[in-house]
């Protein structure tokens, strides 16, 4: 009998370990969460920032070449 309540009490441990580290892991990604959802990455850039890059609108490439540049940057 005192080996069943020995696991009993063992298996009791590792629950509450784990249910411990389980609720530790989500309070943590959710401070995380809190951290960066104030962190506004979309504000206009300060200082000497400058655009780097133009939509250029040439209608004259071809089909071909389209698909050339595709191919070759992967976009």
């Amino acid at each position: 009998m005192t080996g069943w309540l020995k696991l009993a009490l063992n298996t009791m441990k590792v629950f509450i370990l784990f249910t411990g580290c389980t609720i530790l892991f989500y309070y943590g990604l959710m401070w995380i969460n809190e951290e960066y959802q104030s962190y506004h990455r979309y504000d206009e850039p300060e200082g000497s920032a400058i655009k780097v890059t133009a939509m250029v609108s040439d209608s004259n490439k071809s089909l071909v070449d389209r698909l050339w540049l595709f191919y070759h940057f992967g976009e």
